[in-house]
């Protein structure tokens, strides 16, 4: 694992957006930065790509035993919830089944996990789409840890309703610098290279039909499906947070509603109770621990309101809206690199298998502030 100088390509900009990248950086600082590289061998590759898989079959074990164990009061999930949860859990509803595993690895010992962002993860076009268009222009013989753009329009052509009988609707909230509306709109362009008819809403657009018990868009049409670019956490407590867990009888939500346990934090000290020292775990607490670790909010997005402790110190704090749930304490990884390089790698799985890979780099604690680096297999 290498980190590598790179020339950027003359006019980059108008080639990220015409491929869908239409926010790519502000204030003159980038978020595609194509001034760097990381460059890996087929091995390393292969170690990540073994993580990955074992790291989804320890969430299969560890949601089977949040269940069986009623332990989704400590999620801080409502009561109106748990019922859905476990029949979705169990029913097994169609859905993407994908996510990005946040791992830190520096090219010697086993990854390690940080936390699985598998509700309503970002960065998936530029690590699938951009990064691999830049490879072709600037790395042509290389190759490159990718399958992500085949495998989602493999999926949704898997899961696709037939034609002509209901439309996939795909709703998000305007914001974030953008970065939602541009997954959104890349999730509505799979789809319909799978052959499914979309249409994108606002989440603040979306109807309750009260007459009909059933979610409707602003031409008053039925929603049978929806994909959503919004939390679990943050839906349920809407106004129409009740009428969501109505709807699930007749409207397919994707991701499903037991996304919720392994979205949560909550699943971080659980995995290392069932599998203590795991090479790909880092050691995780509900209870304060001694030593260096991290302190991370049940629920939170771009890093918000973590706190790195060293030596009995902060060394490391972001801000945020979060906390109120409670928190977890994580063993610290002391991540590769220097200052604002330091790299973080999202791994990615489809249906449950390793798919892909995508690496940003920030500071010690990984916001909303980093930037995304391309990487190539040596």
């Amino acid at each position: 694992m290498e980190r590598i100088d790179c020339a950027p390509r003359s006019g980059w900009q108008s080639r990220v957006e015409e491929l869908g990248l239409v926010w790519h950086g502000a204030n003159d600082r980038p978020y595609w930065n194509e001034t760097a590289a990381y460059r890996f061998s087929s091995a390393e590759v292969e170690t990540i790509e073994a993580a990955t898989a074992e790291l989804y079959r320890l969430f299969l074990a560890a949601g089977q035993h949040v269940l069986d164990r009623n332990l989704l009061g400590d999620f801080g999930i409502p009561d109106f919830c748990h019922e859905a949860i476990r029949q979705s859990w169990d029913g097994e509803p169609a859905a993407l089944n994908y996510g990005r595993f946040d791992l830190g690895y520096d090219g010697s010992g086993p990854p390690k996990l940080f936390e699985f962002n598998c509700d309503t993860p970002t960065s998936l076009l530029e690590a699938s789409v951009i990064q691999w268009d830049w490879k072709e222009a600037v790395f042509p013989n290389a190759d490159q840890y990718n399958s992500l753009h085949e495998r989602l329009v493999a999926k949704w052509r898997d899961i696709a309703p037939p034609r002509g009988t209901s439309k996939l609707h795909l709703t998000y909230v305007d914001g974030n610098m953008g970065e939602d509306a541009v997954t959104v709109a890349y999730m509505a362009d799979t789809a319909q290279q799978a052959g499914i008819d979309t249409q994108l809403i606002l989440t603040t657009d979306l109807g309750w039909d009260s007459a009909g018990r059933r979610f409707v868009d602003l031409d008053n049409r039925q929603i049978d499906a929806l994909y959503h670019l919004y939390p679990w956490e943050w839906i349920i407590h809407e106004p129409f947070g009740r009428e969501v867990i109505e709807s699930l009888s007749s409207t397919l939500w994707i991701e499903p509603i037991w996304k919720m346990i392994w979205s949560n934090k909550a699943i971080l000290p659980i995995l290392w109770d069932l599998f203590p020292g795991h090479p790909n775990l880092l050691e995780a607490s509900r209870a304060p621990m001694n030593g260096d670790h991290v302190v991370k909010p049940l629920l939170a997005r771009e890093g918000a309101n973590v706190r790195i402790v060293k030596d009995g110190a902060t060394v490391a704090q972001s801000d945020g809206d979060y906390g109120e749930e409670g928190f977890i304490y994580q063993r610290l990884f002391d991540l590769p690199g220097k200052g604002d390089r330091r790299p973080v790698l999202g791994s990615w799985v489809i249906d449950g298998e390793p798919t892909g890979m995508g690496i940003r780099e920030d500071g010690p604690i990984t916001g909303n502030g980093a930037r995304f680096v391309p990487h190539i297999i040596a």
